[in-house]
């Protein structure tokens, strides 16, 4: 958590992924259809306290989300679900500061809440690759 930290002052972004470095920040995958996913994330994401949900496009399956810190900064989250085949899909999620100072680390945090967040209400579903 101290690289975490200590990165965090330079930088002001993080993002999930298949090749992500860092095995908590790789994608999630779950075994139900696009659409399915796409419905219990959305749902799950309004219901967190503490975060807005600004606009949602199903069709390009993006979520996206604000968050203020207890400093007063903005967050920007994009939550993206992807229907890796007809039966499984993949949560990615980025997450940004506005400013132009580093975040101390609290993008990657968020991240790591968003996902237990949704493992947990998705706990049945969840599969470690398509």
């Amino acid at each position: 958590m101290l690289k975490r930290t200590l990165l965090g002052l330079l930088r002001s972004h993080e993002q999930t992924g298949d090749k992500a470095k860092d095995p908590l920040l790789k994608s999630h995958f779950y075994k139900m259809s696009k659409e399915k996913a796409w419905e219990e994330v959305v749902s799950t994401l309004k219901k967190m306290q503490g975060y807005k949900v600004l606009h949602d496009i199903p069709s390009v399956g993006e979520i996206v989300l604000e968050k203020k810190t207890v400093t007063g900064r903005t967050m920007d989250i994009t939550v993206s679900v992807i229907g890796v085949n007809p039966v499984t899909s993949a949560v990615d999620i980025y997450s940004a500061s506005r400013g132009s100072f580093g975040d101390l680390g609290s993008n990657y945090r968020v991240i790591l809440e968003l996902y237990r967040t949704l493992d947990k209400k998705l706990a049945a579903f969840k599969t470690t690759a398509p």
